[in-house]
């Protein structure tokens, strides 16, 4: 892996990857809508919306391996949604596949998930059960990377990325906390790793109290250093203020925005 492409490089885990990224490999491609700056030694910059298929395609030549970011970071409007992460998401893995890259490496969400019930403990083989539009769109990005994969022999990695935070800050993130440190271990596993055909990996620190588990991804070497419980103390002082759904359910305050149906048939 020589040359890799940063989708959404000008958000938060974008720059969080630029900085320890950085000299791990011959280029880093740097693509967004949004200011990058200048290019420093061993990175280029383009300008690539990820809704046009031909712009994306441009910024995929000569890449060996895609970290696709670009997307609406969190819940919104479908009208926002459709465009950012439905037909971008398309777009990255159909110009991958014109362009001959080898490896993409998806930014999925804890959200695909976010409405099983927080006490369950589940790993990789569980049904989606995304909790709104955003994680309905992280499921389709999901699918769309098993297609590519299964059809045309891309290898994906799917990363259902927890709480990315520079410290956990409140009760539910001791279970979803992603730190800094960790993302850059993560994604470098990723993008390092012997072959691999298609995974799924919950993207987490090391949380004694998170419910989820990755199963068969030891070859990954991903280990991460970063403890939430370092932080429990301070915050269980603090008066737990999350609602009564949100603190039932994985996904936190998603599953009850727009909530109006029955609680108790939820299993």
């Amino acid at each position: 892996m020589n040359r890799i492409l940063i989708t959404g490089a000008a958000g938060k885990i974008g720059n969080t990857l630029r900085e320890g990224l950085r000299g791990r490999y011959g280029v880093l491609r740097l693509s967004d809508i949004a200011p990058l700056g200048p290019a420093r030694d061993g990175e280029e910059i383009t300008t690539a919306d990820l809704t046009d298929l031909a712009s994306v395609e441009a910024a995929m030549k000569g890449v060996d391996c895609v970290v696709h970011l670009g997307a609406i970071p969190g819940e919104d409007t479908w009208e926002k949604i459709l465009p950012n992460n439905i037909v971008g998401t398309w777009n990255v893995f159909e110009a991958a596949h014109r362009q001959g890259v080898r490896r993409v490496i998806y930014a999925s969400s804890h959200h695909t998930i976010g409405f099983y019930r927080r006490e369950r403990v589940i790993d990789q083989a569980v049904p989606p059960r995304p909790d709104g539009i955003y994680g309905v769109s992280k499921v389709f990005g999901e699918a769309v990377g098993r297609l590519f994969a299964d059809k045309h022999g891309l290898s994906v990695a799917c990363l259902r990325i927890g709480a990315f935070r520079d410290t956990p800050t409140d009760r539910r993130l001791l279970y979803v906390w992603l730190s800094p440190r960790d993302t850059v271990h993560l994604v470098q596993c990723c993008i390092d790793a012997p072959d691999y055909h298609f995974i799924v990996v919950y993207g987490i620190s090391d949380n004694a109290r998170s419910g989820y588990r990755n199963k068969g991804l030891e070859f990954l070497g991903y280990k991460p250093q970063d403890k939430a419980e370092d932080y429990a103390a301070e915050i269980m002082r603090e008066p737990d203020t999350e609602d009564a759904i949100s603190r039932q359910f994985h996904g936190g305050i998603y599953p009850p925005m727009d909530f109006d149906g029955d609680i108790s048939r939820i299993e």
